[in-house]
């Protein structure tokens, strides 16, 4: 059976993963809401606006759009597909991507409602990471060691420390 840490792992992974996938498309094209899309057209052209260096640096407002949601997309298939050690760096690169949402957001002065999703979404993203870097703790029976061929149990737990008691 897999350990609650796991469940909690794909559970995230997978809803984060289909939201990043909505999002991008959303990002990308009308199809799936022409409001949401229009609506992602007009903040991005504000984003711009806020950041003349954009502007210098020959990034326009489609340019930004379409790379971010891009990126959110591919970030967001790994997370859902892909195992392993690459759900960990589409997870950070998602969570550089939100932590550059909130700075565009707080730069052109959106009120918390207009930018409320991306911090819950990048708290998502913080545990989800957190989480999966924690080591797996072992089962009691697990935790030996091995001492010239011989299996001991570690020091810490075969014995209590002198004045200590043993809670289990």
């Amino acid at each position: 059976m897999a350990s609650p840490r796991t469940i909690t792992i794909v559970a995230l992974s997978v809803a984060l993963g289909l939201f990043f996938v909505f999002m991008g498309t959303i990002k990308l094209t009308p199809r799936l809401s022409r409001d949401a899309y229009n609506e992602m057209k007009r903040a991005y052209k504000s984003y711009v606006r806020a950041l003349p260096m954009l502007k210098k640096m020959g990034v326009s407002s489609i340019l930004l759009r379409k790379s971010i949601g891009a990126l959110e997309v591919a970030c967001g298939i790994v997370m859902t597909l892909v195992p392993g050690r690459p759900k960990d760096v589409a997870n950070f690169l998602l969570l550089l991507l939100v932590l550059a949402v909130l700075f565009f957001h707080q730069l052109v002065g959106d009120p918390l409602k207009r930018y409320a999703h991306a911090l819950v979404f990048g708290i998502l993203l913080t545990c989800r990471l957190l989480i999966a870097r924690q080591p797996e703790e072992l089962p009691p029976e697990k935790r030996m060691m091995s001492v010239n061929g011989d299996e001991q149990t570690l020091i810490h737990e075969a014995a209590p420390e002198k004045g200590k008691m043993k809670v289990s």
